[in-house]
């Protein structure tokens, strides 16, 4: 038996065209996984699937739109059978300053990554919970433990991910669903570029504090992602794994 087999096995995956969410696709995918993309952008969904192959589709959907969440699952459980893993990756990023942070800002940060992701949650676990199985994984930060500057609500909003990990294990995980979080480092991707380019003081601190000296790959948080949906992982429940290159640890 090959623990990190996935065969057989459907996972939904929201901001899965690209970026992280893309990276843990591609490494899904190759564990054998089909993989159901979610995101806004209907080009990028459809060259994502492109480059996945046949394990792969996509739903264009805003995780934002909470009222239309329930019919969502419905749907994708309906073309593509159940879904035995979700992983909230959707995010947004806001670089700014707290004091010039507005509370439509602060909101739209908190809708995306913390309303957006318990309300898929509920409605995926809803369906988990009648089987008695099913794992559900989000995507953390470094900012879920330290503070950084200029990214209050960003912060914030991956605190609270750590929170929900936490409660939901808790609630859920003696019915058959496992909850997780990675905790992705600093990882090369348009969010964290852009996050970085312009501020070449930030970067070399945040290389300086990494152990490993160098920013990680997509597909670290991608392998990070097919151990918590593997049988391999089937003990481990309520915790965040840092994939970080030892930031977290770093002085």
């Amino acid at each position: 038996m090959n623990a990190f087999q996935l065969s057989g096995q459907t996972i939904f995956i929201t901001g899965g065209g690209s970026g992280l969410g893309l990276g843990m696709a591609k490494c899904l995918s190759q564990s054998g996984a089909r993989v159901v993309l979610c995101g806004r952008r209907e080009k990028v969904l459809q060259e994502a699937v492109a480059e996945i192959g046949d394990l792969a589709a996509y739903v264009v959907h805003d995780v934002t739109d909470l009222e239309a969440n329930a019919e969502l699952v419905a749907k994708v459980e309906a073309a593509h059978g159940p879904v035995h893993h979700l992983i909230n990756n959707a995010g947004v990023h806001l670089k700014k300053s707290a004091e010039e942070v507005t509370d439509a800002e602060f909101h739209t940060v908190l809708q995306t990554h913390v309303h957006a992701a318990f309300s898929l949650s509920r409605a995926f676990a809803n369906r988990m919970l009648g089987r008695g199985e099913g794992h559900i994984l989000f995507t953390a930060s470094m900012a879920s433990y330290f503070g950084i500057p200029m990214v209050s609500a960003y912060s914030a909003a991956k605190t609270a991910h750590i929170g929900l990990v936490r409660s939901l294990s808790a609630d859920w995980s003696p019915r058959g669903i496992r909850v997780n979080a990675i905790a992705p480092g600093w990882i090369h991707s348009e969010m964290m570029h852009k996050a970085v380019n312009a501020d070449p003081e930030r970067k070399n601190k945040i290389l300086s504090r990494t152990p490993l000296n160098c920013f990680g790959d997509p597909e670290d948080i991608g392998w990070a992602a097919v151990y918590l949906c593997s049988p391999a992982a089937k003990f481990v429940t309520g915790v965040s794994l840092p994939v970080d290159g030892g930031a977290s640890i770093g002085f």
